[in-house]
């Protein structure tokens, strides 16, 4: 068995500016570089972890160096690991992509699971390389537990796909919320979420799940 800390990244620049990311690196606030100091904190009183990957987009990268520093191991940059590439709607303000894309943005809202970013990569593609990483990440480390520092949709699309098995209820999933700390399994092929969005120990730092997106 493997078991695999999937943290979402500490608030960005975007999450406070309120402008969809995607690929865009956006710098933690000091708001995020204190929760990412936190959940690392959290990790090391909680759980013994051998290696830590990340998305290589700064946010994350950066949340992880906190991970890896405290636990004094490896941080290995995962590209399949990255948020979803918007297309159209990248570094742009959520309102301009509600007027300027409107039936896109929509389905993205109503249904996301099926959606598809203007001129981007859709959540289906999304899911098939961060689960791609995830099932080559569990392998390599059978019977240890490593940290995984990545974003709010790769968390989102994995935990549809191993709850519900498929896309199609990810619309009545939750966001995890910024440095949440959720605990996924991979036992003889299978996955199994134990912890989802765990984030009481931020205290005072937590942020609240986007609405906007």
């Amino acid at each position: 068995m493997t078991t695999l800390i999937m943290v979402r990244h500490g608030q960005s620049q975007a999450n406070l500016e309120e402008y969809f990311a995607g690929h865009t690196n956006a710098q933690l606030t000091e708001v995020g570089i204190s929760q990412a100091k936190l959940t690392a904190q959290y990790l090391k009183e909680n759980y013994n972890i051998s290696k830590v990957y990340a998305s290589d987009l700064s946010r994350a990268f950066e949340t992880g160096r906190c991970i890896s520093d405290i636990f004094k191991t490896e941080i290995i940059p995962v590209r399949n690991l990255r948020e979803i590439y918007a297309g159209k709607w990248e570094g742009k303000a959520f309102d301009t992509i509600t007027k300027a894309h409107k039936n896109d943005y929509s389905l993205w809202l109503n249904d996301i699971g099926n959606a598809k970013c203007t001129e981007g990569e859709s959540v289906a593609e999304l899911a098939e390389r961060v689960f791609s990483a995830l099932t080559q990440i569990a392998k390599e480390n059978d019977g240890k537990t490593v940290a995984i520092a990545t974003h709010a949709t790769p968390i989102r699309v994995t935990q549809s796909i191993v709850q519900t098995g498929s896309l199609d209820e990810m619309k009545n999933i939750p966001w995890v919320t910024n440095a949440s700390v959720s605990e996924l399994e991979y036992r003889n092929g299978k996955w199994i979420f134990t912890k989802v969005s765990m984030d009481k120990h931020l205290a005072a730092f937590a942020t609240p799940r986007p609405t906007n997106v």
